[in-house]
């Protein structure tokens, strides 16, 4: 029996997952769960890394209370992009920027005069996108000019979780790949960006394999838990690689949707797709478990309606998935559209507003009861996803005969009813904790205990169900999208 701690960041929520191995089954244990949303600091937004490194902490106060000291192993993923500054001495130069921020605004243009985006593409087969950690870091050393002699090492934000509980520093593949710093063909850091944009000066840490052991708990933290060193794994960083480890694909020509706050659709390849299309529609190419790619689109996903839950929670008004999915019952259909990534919902200080004022100036019915704003967003989300799963098709020139969807996002089950009946294919949704799953998985790879993912996937897939949608209603939803595609 093997039990190891997947700790799974996502932006609004972090958990700590106790993963048991016995047999030839895998058992789920929630350990810990804690709020994790950026803090407004002088109108900036940060992650708070005092308190997520606390929260950890406090999850494995509670499993040494309620198993022991020994751990077999422990890992960390988070969302993409962010990172942390170390300084010579150890020390973190502030806490990281959160992506939401719009202090990279307008960093892209300048950017780009150094190095074109349809470069930058075609050496990272990333989308240029202000939230990326190539702008990211220029704006902060045109805020910060002295962080540049101060910072030694940059870490990427799993990696920066890593060194608080090992003190080594050292980076990983699959988040790295979502820098736009990382040179495809040789997946490492690109020379010819840091010397354009940096004058060859950024301290980014190395980048050590995935699935491998890169060191143990430090001692002070073992005395202060109460635990044996714990082996520290290097898993996929980014959690949609996670994600995409633990989903029991049938073949590789079945999309994957990795469902949450973002929802991020692509399918697996061997090598990047930067071709001009792939650039002009936004696709980006990000790495996985077995270093190769997920050509994808990163596409907004169930914010929307957890920023109208807020809106209307400070209204007193709380409503429960049940409530949730009654209101949509009792709204009409399509009456409303939205285009969920239109820069007017990335960070809006009122949710509903916003999309009111979108359907206002698109001269539509504007929504006002809560199941209209519910069904206004799951039928949009659901019709965009079709829009980028027709695109993934021509783009890798193969037909795509389904789709499965993971995370936590698949609780909202109209989300993946309306999938299919936008797509018109047949989905299949599980596992719900997909990151923490594949999160785990690459930690028992690394134990020994699978020689590798697709034996480790056979496990997944033997223990975790999973619920299909057949599609439904389609002339409805094609009507929709006529629609919908003049909206984007």
């Amino acid at each position: 029996m093997k039990k190891v701690i997947a700790v799974d960041l996502g932006a609004s929520n972090g958990r700590l997952m106790i993963v048991t191995l016995e047999g030839q089954r895998l058992t789920l244990e929630e350990l810990h769960r804690f709020s994790n949303e950026p803090v407004e600091r002088n109108g900036h937004f940060f992650w708070d890394i005092s308190s997520i490194f606390t929260e950890v902490k406090n999850g494995l106060n509670k499993y040494v209370v309620k198993y022991g000291p020994h751990i077999d192993g422990i890992g960390f993923d988070t969302w993409g992009v962010d990172f942390g500054m170390i300084s010579e001495k150890g020390d973190l130069l502030g806490d990281p920027y959160s992506y939401r921020d719009t202090h990279t605004n307008e960093i892209m243009p300048k950017v780009h005069q150094q190095i074109s985006d349809q470069e930058l593409f075609t050496r990272t087969g990333i989308e240029s996108a202000p939230i990326n950690t190539l702008y990211q870091l220029v704006a902060v050393f045109n805020k910060h000019p002295e962080f540049k002699k101060q910072v030694s090492t940059i870490l990427t934000m799993p990696s920066l979780l890593g060194f608080l509980f090992t003190d080594q520093t050292y980076n990983e593949f699959t988040h790295a790949s979502t820098t736009q710093l990382l040179n495809t063909g040789t997946q490492d850091w690109d020379g010819k960006i840091i010397e354009k944009v940096f004058a060859g000066q950024l301290p980014l840490a190395e980048i050590k394999a995935t699935n491998t052991v890169v060191g143990y708990t430090k001692n002070e933290l073992n005395e202060e838990i109460g635990i044996e060193p714990i082996p520290v794994i290097n898993v996929p960083g980014h959690d949609t690689a996670c994600a995409l480890a633990a989903m029991p694909l049938h073949d590789r020509q079945t999309a994957f949707m990795s469902c949450g706050t973002w929802v991020l659709i692509g399918i697996e390849v061997d090598q990047p797709i930067v071709t001009k299309e792939a650039f002009e529609w936004g696709f980006t190419n990000e790495g996985t478990m077995d270093k190769t790619y997920r050509l994808q689109k990163n596409n907004m996903g169930l914010w929307l309606l957890q920023q109208c839950k807020k809106d209307w929670e400070k209204d007193g008004e709380f409503i429960s998935y049940q409530e949730e999915s009654n209101l949509l019952m009792e709204a009409e259909p399509f009456k409303s559209l939205i285009d969920p990534d239109h820069e007017l919902f990335f960070n809006p200080r009122s949710m509903t507003e916003a999309i009111q004022t979108y359907c206002q100036q698109t001269e539509q019915k504007v929504p006002t009861t809560k199941g209209e704003f519910i069904r206004c967003i799951l039928e949009s989300l659901a019709l965009k996803y079709r829009w980028v799963i027709e695109r993934l098709a021509h783009l890798t020139e193969k037909e795509i005969p389904s789709i499965h969807m993971a995370g936590g996002g698949i609780q909202n089950k109209w989300l993946c009813q309306f999938t299919a009946n936008a797509t018109k294919k047949p989905v299949k949704a599980g596992p719900v904790e997909a990151s923490s799953i594949g999160n785990a998985l690459s930690q028992l790879i690394a134990l020994g205990v699978f020689d590798n993912l697709e034996e480790a996937r056979r496990i997944s897939s033997y223990t975790f169900n999973t619920i299909d949608y057949t599609p439904m209603d389609l002339s409805p939803w094609d009507q929709a999208y006529s629609r919908f595609i003049k909206l984007i």
